[in-house]
């Protein structure tokens, strides 16, 4: 009799070539908050050397950070609700005009009942018009972009017509609202105080570091704080949850969902109304924030669309998009506080960061991409180079420059969700 003895693989031979790599454990990918601290270290050293280099202060100043932080709420709130709706499958470029109503709801919310009122009638505006996008998109089947288009319009041509018929009584002007209140503003003093010590203090980088951190803990408002609160609750909501998950699903695969017994028309109407309601507040703060106009005829400006592009630059991620609308808030804040000048030296920093970029991109091979950083770098520097200050007749429209260049280069490694504009049917299959 004879017995079989059952014996693994055979141990790797580590004298191979290529086993001891096949043998290592997988990297495990950066967490995410982590990437956020680095960007933001990255950020603060090219400020801080370009503020170095061209002597313009004005670059990493509190003033400067200050005015970013509530330029870039608007833009914030946009691009939260391009994530809740298009993270569930629709194309939401009506943030616009849901941004627009918002602006005309808070203005007539706060005159007759104060901020937060204001807040709340925006918020109600916003998600108003969201229902609209949900009824085209989710139960009639429009075209997502026709049905933005047509909102954007519609928001402007509602807002028109209501401050013609309750504003021009009160102010005298069809295209402005009376003077409305605003939030009060807050200030961690004695962090402020020591901040501002450090800044005035003039050390390279600890000094740069200082202002632009004071700018963000003096004199920020209650919606400024839910603004940033929003956004790591809505990655909670949209990754932690079962609720969010489902979402999610619908944007990815809205068959596959159904079929495991998701509502979609349901989800899909409830992410539009926060995606609605999301971009009535980013209206509510061009009107409510302290430092800003009451309610003027299409004071949004464009920045529901740059909210859009902030969501995309951030690859349909909170931390992203927060990361994006940092970006142009400071860009747009800058040609505010400093004016052109300190926007020609901001275009320096870029070329810093470019070589950078084509350093990285030479050492990976990647030949191409190193060659067009190359480009822009040349191309930056003589704009630097042969120019005092930029034209007074471009620096306000820095921020829509920065949004182009922006989608330009993030196009590269964009993951949106699968099913996003795809129009969906119950019990239809793929």
């Amino acid at each position: 009799m004879s017995t079989t003895v059952e014996t693994g693989p055979p141990p790797a031979d580590s004298s191979k070539p290529g086993t001891a790599e096949q043998a290592r454990p997988p990297r495990r990918p950066v967490p995410g908050w982590l990437r956020g601290v680095l960007w933001a270290v990255a950020a603060i050293a090219v400020l801080s050397t370009t503020s170095y280099l061209t002597g313009m202060d004005s670059l990493t100043s509190g003033n400067t950070s200050q005015t970013a932080l509530r330029l870039a709420l608007p833009i914030l709130f946009a691009a939260l609700g391009g994530l809740w709706a298009e993270r569930a499958g629709v194309i939401n470029i009506g943030l616009e005009g849901m941004m627009i109503l918002g602006t005309w709801g808070a203005a007539w919310g706060a005159f007759y009942g104060g901020v937060w009122a204001g807040l709340l009638a925006a918020l109600v505006f916003g998600a108003l018009g969201g229902l609209l996008h949900a009824v085209a998109t989710v139960t009639f089947g429009v075209n997502h972009i026709v049905s933005g288009v047509a909102i954007n319009l519609l928001g402007l041509g509602v807002a028109k017509y209501l401050a013609d018929l309750v504003f021009q009584p009160l102010s005298g002007n069809p295209r402005q609202s009376p003077p409305v209140p605003k939030f009060d503003t807050y200030s961690a003093t004695f962090l402020s105080d020591w901040l501002a010590d450090l800044e005035a203090a003039q050390r390279v980088g600890i000094s740069d570091a200082a202002g632009l951190l004071r700018g963000l803990v003096t004199s920020v408002s209650p919606l400024a704080m839910l603004g940033l609160l929003l956004v790591p609750l809505s990655y909670f909501l949209l990754w932690r949850t079962r609720f969010g998950l489902r979402l999610r699903s619908c944007g990815e695969n809205p068959v596959a969902a159904e079929s495991l017994g998701v509502n979609v028309y349901a989800h899909k109407y409830v992410a539009l109304l926060i995606s609605g309601g999301l971009a009535g507040m980013g209206g509510a703060s061009l009107v409510l924030l302290a430092g800003g106009a009451d309610y003027l005829e299409n004071q949004t400006n464009g920045r529901g669309y740059i909210g859009l592009a902030a969501m995309i630059f951030g690859n349909w991620r909170p931390g992203g998009l927060l990361g994006g609308a940092a970006l142009f808030g400071y860009s747009d804040g800058l040609q505010l506080s400093a004016g052109g000048e300190a926007v020609l030296a901001l275009c320096y920093g870029v070329v810093l960061l470019l070589v950078v970029l084509l350093i990285w991109q030479a050492v990976r091979k990647q030949w191409l991409a190193a060659a067009l950083s190359a480009v822009g770098a040349v191309v930056l520097y003589y704009v630097y180079w042969a120019n005092d200050e930029l034209p007074r007749e471009l620096i306000p429209y820095t921020p829509h420059f920065v949004t182009i260049i922006v989608l330009a280069v993030a196009a590269q490694k964009l993951r949106p969700p699968k099913a996003i504009g795809k129009r969906y049917r119950r019990g239809e299959g793929d």
